[in-house]
């Protein structure tokens, strides 16, 4: 659980009082435990993240609870210190265009004058993952500019708020199948594609790749997700890449990169090519069909 709360890239706070007793009997705190710490639940581990005030607090819930839902951990998540609709609205002030390479990523609610070459997508992503600010969504745009061919089928898993299809579509793809596990992030991403009047993309409900066609084969597959999840599905993604086709993983910390790398490359896939960016890593993979 800490493991996935810390890629919130916010401040976290962990509290697991499951020793405690243990600790008393060693007679390691003698008599300085205060009473509310002797009646905590020793049963529940607890991790808060704190988010700053110009984070969208809806999609750092978002995020978590796909990965935890991909994992299937039972963890109950809540929010604090201010209400739903204000986290939900107010960090709107701090969402501006970004920019990654041709790719505009435009709130749904600003103004944006393009440039000769600019492909627009325009962007609410509510409560689901997925504004195009975080390092991982711009590094996979960025591979996906690199190495899609116009005409190419995509497969995006853990879609979110379908921002990587909506842009694969709008550079050239001929097809877009986005899935979530999160029926939230799933609504979400087909108001973006109505939004952007891109009807050659496609989102459904899917833990990774159980709902999907697996007798269909795609140029493209990407997976923003987390290490842990892409681990999951190594040994069965290679089964829906087309000949010659690319496959891009991102979410991945720094320091777990090499672990996700050698599995595939046990796996007889070949490393294309890695990029970084503050603390995060996208890998394009290939293989031989």
């Amino acid at each position: 659980m800490c493991a996935v709360m810390s890629m919130a890239d916010a401040r976290i706070q962990v509290e697991d009082y499951g020793d405690l007793d243990e600790l008393i009997l060693d007679g390691v705190y003698g008599d300085l435990i205060d009473e509310s710490v002797l009646n905590a639940d020793r049963e529940h581990v607890s991790v808060s993240v704190y988010v700053p005030a110009e984070t969208s607090a809806a999609e750092v819930m978002s995020f978590l609870r796909q990965r935890f839902e991909s994992e299937h951990a039972d963890v109950e998540l809540t929010a604090s210190g201010v209400c739903e609709e204000d986290w939900a609205e107010s960090w709107k002030q701090y969402y501006h265009p970004v920019r990654i390479g041709r790719i505009v990523i435009v709130p749904a609610w600003e103004r944006f004058e393009p440039q000769k070459d600019d492909v627009i997508v325009t962007m609410d992503p509510g409560m689901a993952f997925g504004t195009g600010t975080h390092e991982t969504t711009r590094l996979v745009i960025g591979m996906i500019d690199k190495y899609m061919r116009p005409g190419d089928r995509v497969l995006d898993l853990g879609c979110g708020s379908g921002i990587l299809s909506i842009a694969a579509s709008k550079m050239g793809a001929r097809e877009c199948f986005a899935y979530d596990i999160d029926p939230v992030a799933v609504k979400v991403t087909r108001e973006n594609i109505k939004d952007n009047d891109v009807g050659n993309v496609f989102c459904d409900t899917s833990d990774l790749l159980a709902n999907v066609d697996k007798s269909e084969r795609y140029d493209l597959i990407v997976a923003n997700i987390v290490a842990d999840i892409i681990l999951r599905m190594a040994d069965d993604v290679g089964d829906c890449l087309a000949p010659n086709g690319k496959l891009v993983v991102s979410g991945i910390i720094d320091e777990r990169a090499d672990e996700v790398v050698d599995a595939f490359l046990a796996r007889g896939w070949h490393v294309v090519e890695i990029a970084h960016e503050n603390g995060w890593c996208a890998a394009v993979l290939d293989k031989n069909m």
